[in-house]
């Protein structure tokens, strides 16, 4: 690992991301040099980012939208999670190799096997599109529905990524599932389906924004179990930084710092 880290977050827009306080936070607490930015990214800056890399003047670099599909056809080499799920969000500089990662997957992984869940629970995901890729991608063996308004997209996602998943419409009630939001809905004032959420058995909330959206606040309040879209967001960061540093990343820490911003 080098003396001094310094890392970056590349996308456009992403003057909104909370991956600075979040990395800075366990730099600081780690007592590490160094430091991580967000740079307004298009594929022309993209690429003079991955040169840092190769030069050594970066050692880590996370991808958000519109980047992922050129960050995954830039890596020399993709990890198991980034072949399976077709996304990156994740790259590293090892043996003259640019690596692509997905820690979305990693996260979800996690995030499947969190006690506050029941591990023997089906598992229900919203969406049809890089995000919903990952979640899709981590589910494993578990029974998996995948909803979307477009379900030949939907189908095409499951095709893809080889998970048996069965295609259903959204608005479907599965009893005793975990629903996983991997959709935008929530994070302009919207509720995910009543009839969806009243059966289930958790919730994993990807979208986030200021507020908690008003189906974490409604579950909070039932009592249902529920990760938020903040809390996943630390997951895979602190997956990213893992996988750079090769430290525990202080999990606590970053969290505390996601939720200030």
């Amino acid at each position: 690992m080098a003396t001094s880290l310094r890392l970056a977050v590349l996308g456009d827009p992403i003057s909104h991301s909370r991956s600075p306080a979040i990395h800075n936070a366990a730099i600081r607490h780690l007592g590490l040099e160094g430091g991580y930015e967000a740079r307004r990214a298009g594929p022309e800056e993209l690429m003079a980012a991955i040169g840092e890399l190769r030069q050594g003047t970066l050692q880590g670099i996370n991808i958000t939208m519109p980047l992922k599909g050129e960050a995954a056809r830039a890596a020399g080499r993709l990890t198991e999670e980034a072949q399976a799920s077709g996304s990156v969000n994740t790259l590293r500089f090892r043996e003259d190799i640019v690596e692509g990662h997905s820690t979305d997957v990693v996260a979800a992984r996690a995030a499947f096997s969190d006690p506050r869940f029941r591990l023997d629970a089906p598992i229900l995901i919203l969406g049809s599109g890089g995000a919903a890729a990952a979640v899709l991608t981590a589910a494993g063996e578990r029974h998996v529905y995948l909803a979307a308004r477009n379900q030949d997209r939907a189908a095409n996602l499951a095709g893809r990524t080889r998970v048996p998943a069965s295609i259903v419409p959204i608005g479907t009630s599965i009893v005793g599932a975990l629903v996983v939001n991997a959709t935008p809905l929530g994070m302009r004032g919207e509720r995910l389906p009543e009839v969806t959420m009243g059966v289930a058995s958790g919730l994993v909330d990807l979208a986030y924004g200021h507020d908690p959206t008003p189906t974490v606040t409604w579950a909070e309040g039932t009592g249902l179990p529920v990760m938020d879209g903040v809390e996943f967001l630390v997951l895979q960061a602190a997956c990213s930084f893992e996988w750079w540093t090769g430290l525990v990343a202080p999990f606590d820490v970053m969290l505390e710092s996601a939720r200030k911003v």
